[in-house]
């Protein structure tokens, strides 16, 4: 017999209702509630509330509501408090009940304001801690890459910074002159940064990557861990900064949140200046990245052109000695570069058969040499090592992984406007992805230390059992602590 549905009378009162008993125990939530601590939130922004007043909503319910917008991708803020009420599992993870008062969104922005960017930092490095004490990053070798956040803003609103001159007074022009002096300009490389702005998001830089339009950008900068793909360092900039320019401050982040120096750092050719691998040197930190001279030879201005390499360095003499047998002394010392120069005679250059291909400036070829060159060849000899060339393809999918994971996420698109507000989303990103590999070991460490162990060990010759400090056994260790 076919049954059919009363018509429903609300009820006056639960008293049966228990939130925590219709949460699954494998939610995800209920891991996070169970093994991250939120109470940290107390001291990190107790100084900026006051002692009298109104009574604020608890620090660790407003942390909770802005992960769950990251976490679930929500829209907005208004749309995160409007569905709160109707999901019984953000009301348990909040620690609220069925009929509490949900406050106000305007709470969430507030907060933001009041805490800054510190308070988010430190929740991301709380995490990384954590994983690094279960054994989940290795630390010796480092992942790095970039990635473009569009704007909040529209290109629409981009326009000249001439035409808004005659909108602002003197007294502001003669404090923005003050301010220019006493502090040095940002690096915004491009025409279009140095003359425009947006009226909307001042802090976005105009960028165009490939052959697609020019738009309104921030830039994302990661490192990686190998071991199990825990971001251990996370930068946010304007889209115009160079990703070579971060690697220095990602690695002292790194060391920083884990404790440990990379002794390997990976990445694509952008990173290869000749900064970055006298950095490493400097360091004592293998670079595993081509060079960006080498990828840009035989390129514009530089194609057809005899290159570099087959000139013959004269270390007793000094002097290079080109395909013709025409020697290049050393002429002018760059002090900004800290590089030689070395031409040849023009008369000479102009009269050689091989002058069209060798080059086309009228002053005849001249070639540079680092002060510290020896040290760029053995750096760049470590970068084009069979090694080197195994963990830059490594490197492709690790960090394709890694802002793929990011997209769920919303990393692809600046929920919020201005940069610091950006460097909160990407603290709350980030801390998210590792808080899901963190979550997934605590949950089953043996079936999450397999998918490691598997790619490790084809990777390093099976030998990463045989090693006398290997992080898998401190983790299975610690793991069979917990649970004896």
């Amino acid at each position: 017999m076919m049954g059919r549905q009363p018509n429903q009378q609300p009820k006056l009162f639960y008293e049966r209702i228990n939130l925590d008993q219709r949460i699954r125990s494998d939610h995800l939530l209920r891991q996070i509630a169970q093994h991250i601590d939120f109470d940290f939130i107390y001291r990190e922004v107790q100084d900026t509330y006051g002692a009298n007043g109104n009574v604020s909503v608890p620090p660790p319910v407003i942390l909770k509501v802005m992960l769950l917008l990251v976490l679930y991708n929500v829209r907005s803020e208004r749309e995160l408090i409007a569905t709160l009420p109707e999901r019984l599992d953000w009301l348990w993870f909040l620690g609220l009940d069925l009929d509490d008062e949900v406050f106000n969104h305007s709470v969430l922005s507030k907060a933001r304001a009041r805490w800054g960017t510190e308070a988010f930092k430190r929740f991301f490095e709380r995490i990384v801690s954590q994983c690094v004490t279960v054994g989940l990053v290795d630390g010796r070798k480092l992942f790095m890459d970039s990635c473009l956040v569009q704007a909040n803003a529209s290109n629409n609103s981009v326009v000249s910074t001439e035409s808004l001159k005659r909108y602002l007074n003197k007294g502001y022009q003669k404090l923005q002159e003050r301010l220019d002096e006493a502090e040095p300009p940002l690096e915004v490389p491009g025409a279009a940064n140095q003359t425009h702005i947006s009226t909307t998001d001042p802090d976005a830089a105009v960028v165009r990557r490939g052959g697609g339009k020019p738009r309104l950008n921030y830039q994302v900068h990661r490192a990686v861990d190998e071991h199990c793909e825990v971001i251990t360092a996370t930068e946010v900039t304007t889209g115009s900064v160079h990703e070579a320019h971060r690697m220095s401050s990602l690695l002292d982040a790194h060391e920083h949140n884990t404790g440990v120096a990379a002794e390997v750092c990976v990445a694509d050719s952008k990173y290869g200046t000749i900064e970055n691998y006298l950095s490493c040197h400097d360091r004592g930190v293998k670079s595993h990245f081509g060079s960006l001279e080498l990828g840009q030879r035989g390129t514009g201005r530089q194609a057809g052109i005899i290159p570099k390499e087959s000139f013959a360095y004269d270390e007793a003499e000094d002097c290079f000695i080109c395909p013709a047998g025409e020697r290049l002394t050393r002429r002018r010392f760059n002090t900004q570069r800290q590089h030689w120069e070395y031409t040849a005679p023009r008369k000479r250059c102009a009269q050689c058969a091989l002058q069209p291909q060798c080059t086309r400036s009228q002053a005849g070829r001249s070639l540079k040499r680092h002060k510290r060159q020896r040290e760029l060849d053995r750096m760049r000899s470590q970068a084009e090592s069979a090694p080197g060339r195994r963990d830059r393809k490594t490197r492709q999918h690790l960090m394709e992984r890694s802002f793929g994971r990011g997209t769920r996420y919303g990393i692809k698109q600046a929920r919020w406007r201005r940069l610091w507000r950006v460097e909160i989303q990407e603290y709350l990103t980030a801390t998210i992805q590792n808080m899901v590999v963190l979550i997934r070991y605590l949950k089953e460490p043996l079936r999450a230390m397999g998918k490691v162990l598997s790619p490790a060990m084809s990777r390093r010759g099976g030998d990463t059992l045989n090693r006398p400090r290997t992080p898998i056994v401190n983790v299975l260790t610690r793991q069979m602590a917990v649970l004896y």
